[in-house]
């Protein structure tokens, strides 16, 4: 996975979340020139429905948009210090008060930072996400971030989505490996299963998973 996938994932979040504004979104414009949707004041999506408690999660649907936010900014950071020994302690703080309109401004800000570092990593870097990780699995891990959180806020707003099935096919085969391919015919509900959110057919929601990013188990792993 790359820099593409993650700006194909984010548009998919924003044209959702962002309403009309977010329909403007083109993930194969440049990433330095596109600007962050602007959402509507009138719009449902924008308003204080973000109050609303994201899914199962206990976190809000503007807190869950400031948790996507973080993780893409962290990922972007571990891969342009190229540790290879620790996960590196960044905490990125939103105010509270943010509207989220501009929530998803900073989240696409955040989703650019790490577009950009993944188009300058050559193949061969590595950073640490418990074990060496190359850039396509920063990239997965960004595009699960914001597939399966998107689908906990559109549950707080109340809207029907799920993650498209080419990028949770990617994102399982890369990070998922011990899902059984035959879970279900719908590799977007199947990331919902394999990350907890629904259960399947013959498959009883989970209540604990892992994901594996890196190419290799650390040592003593």
């Amino acid at each position: 996975m790359d820099s593409g996938d993650v700006g194909r994932a984010l548009g998919e979040s924003l044209r959702l979340l962002a309403g009309p504004a977010g329909a403007a979104w083109d993930p194969g414009a440049s990433v330095v020139s596109r600007q962050p949707p602007e959402g509507r004041d009138d719009d449902p999506r924008i308003g204080g429905a973000w109050a609303a408690r994201a899914g199962g999660l206990d976190w809000t649907c503007l807190d869950t948009a400031a948790h996507i936010a973080h993780d893409l900014t962290a990922y972007a950071m571990q891969l342009a210090g190229r540790e290879d020994t620790e996960y590196l302690p960044l905490d990125l703080s939103v105010r509270p008060d943010t509207h989220p309109r501009t929530m998803l401004r900073i989240v696409a800000a955040c989703a650019q930072l790490l577009r950009l570092e993944l188009d300058a990593a050559g193949a061969q870097a590595r950073a640490w996400h418990w074990g060496p990780t190359d850039p396509a699995g920063f990239a997965a891990l960004a595009v699960d971030e914001i597939l399966v959180h998107t689908w906990d806020i559109a549950q707080g707003l109340g809207l029907a989505w799920t993650p498209p099935a080419d990028l949770s096919a990617a994102v399982l085969s890369r990070l998922f490996h011990h899902v059984p391919l035959d879970a279900g015919p719908d590799p977007g509900r199947t990331l919902l299963w394999a990350t907890g959110r629904v259960e399947l057919p013959g498959h009883p929601r989970r209540e604990s998973w892992t994901v594996r990013a890196a190419l290799e188990a650390p040592p003593g792993a």
